[in-house]
């Protein structure tokens, strides 16, 4: 698949692209792509939930009152999670909700991503670029020059910029990653995926095998 490549005006700078078909024009497979999203996912959850039983509640354990003749229900203690206060049965507990997916399911998740986003049309490339000052207004005249002003855009860079990713901080419909930390789920939550030719190669060379 061949791109016309773009500068950050937005015009064609005469030069193309080869978007290799191992990468981007493969027959996508929406399980590895699920069980890659439902990972990342997974991922974010920090787990930290807890509630106390009736063994962690600071209270007396003496028992209420008698056992029998009250003509109410029996009660051994204050902390019983029937009384307002007391312990949750079988609360939440802290845990980790991580899990193991093989590489190559992973590596065919991202190839199955990028296929779906290049037949949709959804994919630019520019060439490698930066600017002098990190300042969120650069990063907003590159967006309207690409049309991506009012959509989710995703950058991809073929390494760190600390210029482009600080001018794209605050803006909620941004993202700035680099090649080699790129996963499915941020290719498929943005509807525009913007690449620059470093990028492409960092792409080919970790994906195409």
């Amino acid at each position: 698949m061949e791109v016309k490549v773009l500068n950050i005006s937005g015009k064609e700078t005469g030069a193309k692209v080869q978007l290799p078909e191992g990468i981007f024009g493969i027959e996508p497979n929406d399980h590895a792509i699920y069980l890659d999203v439902k990972q990342y996912l997974a991922n974010q959850r920090q787990g930290t939930h807890k509630s106390k039983q009736r063994n962690e509640i600071a209270g007396s354990t003496r028992k209420l009152y008698k056992q029998k003749g009250t003509g109410g229900a029996r009660a051994g203690s204050i902390k019983s999670p029937l009384f307002n206060g007391g312990g949750r049965i079988f609360g939440p507990q802290p845990r980790d909700y991580s899990f193991k997916l093989n590489k190559k399911l992973k590596e065919l998740a991202r190839k199955s991503a990028l296929s779906y986003k290049a037949q949709g049309n959804s994919i630019l490339v520019l060439e490698d670029f930066n600017f002098e000052t990190p300042k969120t207004k650069n990063f907003l005249n590159l967006l309207s020059a690409l049309n991506s002003s009012n959509e989710k855009t995703l950058v991809v860079l073929a390494e760190g910029n600390e210029n482009v990713y600080l001018a794209s901080r605050n803006l909620p419909k941004a993202k700035v990653v680099v090649a080699s930390d790129l996963n499915t789920y941020d290719v498929l939550d943005a509807a525009k995926l913007v690449l620059t030719t470093g990028s492409v190669k960092t792409l080919e060379e970790a994906l195409a095998k």
